[in-house]
């Protein structure tokens, strides 16, 4: 049986490793992850009007492993087409440059989920499979929706928990602080959404990526009968739910306002299931496709 002055004792350390990772927020000395170079590289040349696809190959053929990445997915059942794409400007002009700038985005997010320690770099792997989970059920209901672009989707998916990489990596450093698992769960879920719309500014990324991050888990949200980003990721991940433990406390998928606006208000319950179950196989393969 836990004492009073034990269970004071817990709250206080408690609230410190919470208080204390806030304020560093505040202050801003949370170190927040940085996009990776090549990825902040690509995204300029993209975005810069004189950039043809040649030019752009240059910057992406910096990243050998990026480049292959590139061939390969042009390649896949997702993108491919009547021939065999072999070179790094062919797949440019395939897949499209807001494609290209989407996926390598996509690509080198996966370097920033790094821990010193084993027991978190185990809870930084399974932050990632989440994520790209989420990411890849995005992508195939933005398939299904009229007015959303697939790669977005993936992109905004696997973005909407990045808040939570920075609060592991500051547990990392201060474990003297924490009074335990539950310690950690309770700070993830105070301070995920303000620190993952940190970095999205830091980033320069789309204020709707911000707002994916701060509402993915808002279930009531409804603020427009028109479906947005929010909407698709809320609602992609309640399906990731589906057979963990995390489906016990969350709402019933076909109950919450998203819902009924994806799928231009056709889905329910045995569509959204039957859409998942036909598009297992796409599913694995973007999975696949971000974790390599």
């Amino acid at each position: 049986m836990v004492t009073t002055g034990a269970a004071n004792k817990a709250n206080t350390h408690s609230s410190r490793f919470l208080h204390q990772c806030h304020q560093a927020l505040k202050k801003g000395k949370l170190p927040l992850p940085t996009i990776p170079d090549i990825a902040l590289k690509i995204r300029r040349a993209i975005n810069d009007p004189k950039a043809n696809s040649n030019r752009i190959a240059k910057v992406v053929q910096i990243d050998p492993v990026i480049t292959a990445r590139l061939i390969q997915i042009s390649n896949s059942p997702l993108y491919r087409g009547r021939r065999r794409i072999e070179s790094c400007p062919e797949a440019l002009t395939r897949l499209g440059m807001k494609v290209a700038q989407h996926l390598i985005t996509s690509f080198a997010l996966k370097a920033v989920f790094r821990a010193k320690t084993r027991h978190i770099q185990k809870q930084m792997n399974e932050l990632w499979h989440h994520s790209s989970y989420v990411a890849a059920i995005s992508a195939v209901l933005a398939h299904k929706t009229p007015g959303f672009d697939p790669d977005r989707a993936m992109l905004a998916g696997l973005v909407h928990d990045i808040g939570t990489v920075p609060i592991l990596i500051f547990a990392d450093a201060y474990r003297d602080l924490l009074t335990g698992a539950e310690d950690l769960e309770k700070t993830i879920a105070a301070l995920r959404g303000p620190v993952g719309a940190a970095i999205m500014r830091n980033w320069s990324f789309p204020e709707d990526f911000e707002q994916v991050i701060l509402h993915s888990e808002d279930w009531w949200r409804d603020p427009a009968p028109e479906p947005d980003y929010v909407d698709l990721v809320l609602v992609s991940q309640l399906h990731s739910f589906v057979g963990t433990p995390r489906i016990k406390d969350a709402p019933r998928i076909d109950a919450v306002p998203a819902y009924g606006k994806l799928l231009a208000g056709r889905l329910d319950a045995d569509t959204s299931l039957g859409i998942l179950e036909t598009a297992r196989e796409e599913i694995w393969q973007i999975q696949k496709m971000l974790t390599f």
